[in-house]
């Protein structure tokens, strides 16, 4: 079963490698990614392999309502927790 940490660190791990600025850099969950530095194709790319990584689908509608990186984790740890619960 995963847990919260694992999925913050598969997003802070595409976020880095999407934005190489990051590298190195202590990176604040409670931030925006685009306070980060990532324009919207960035956040695309980093919620994209997120999610493939997660093995989830998460409906744009509902990222679209997503303000900072804790959101979105919580967001896809549910999801895949959900998922995982369902093919137990």
């Amino acid at each position: 079963m995963i847990n919260r940490e694992e999925v913050l660190e598969i997003v802070k791990g595409h976020l880095v490698d999407t934005i190489e600025e990051l590298e190195g850099v202590e990176i604040d969950p409670s931030r925006s990614m685009k306070d980060l530095g990532a324009n919207s194709l960035d956040i695309v790319e980093v919620v994209s392999c997120s999610m493939r990584d997660l093995k989830i689908k998460v409906p744009r509608s509902e990222l679209n309502t997503l303000e900072n990186m804790n959101q979105l984790v919580d967001l896809l740890f549910r999801v895949a927790t959900e998922k995982q619960a369902a093919q137990a």
